[in-house]
């Protein structure tokens, strides 16, 4: 019974390992998955930790890059409007001095 606690114990922690995890974490996993029990369970905690990390930041930056584009596509949208402002403007001004000229 004791070993098969210690074993859900490191499955758990390399549940997290899928195919989006980096390629160096997931050849850490399966080094630290051959190891004796005793040092895979002292190791395994730290390496869920590492890898949990790695997650929260590749979200974090996957939703920082998607940040940016939608900034990019807003400032494009302003930068049009402003332009188009701009000719408004100075159309109605050109107009106003033509009829102040008459």
């Amino acid at each position: 019974m004791h070993m098969h606690n210690s074993h859900d114990s490191t499955s758990q922690t390399t549940d997290s390992v899928n195919e989006e995890t980096p390629v160096e974490l997931q050849e850490l996993a399966r080094a630290i998955e051959s190891l004796p029990e005793r040092y895979r369970n002292a190791v395994a905690p730290a390496l869920q930790r590492v890898v949990d990390c790695s997650t929260r930041r590749r979200r974090i930056l996957n939703l920082v890059q998607e940040a940016l584009s939608q900034l990019r596509l807003d400032m494009k949208y302003l930068i049009f409007d402003l332009e188009a402002t701009r000719r408004e403007r100075d159309q109605y001004k050109a107009k106003l001095e033509g009829d102040n000229h008459e």
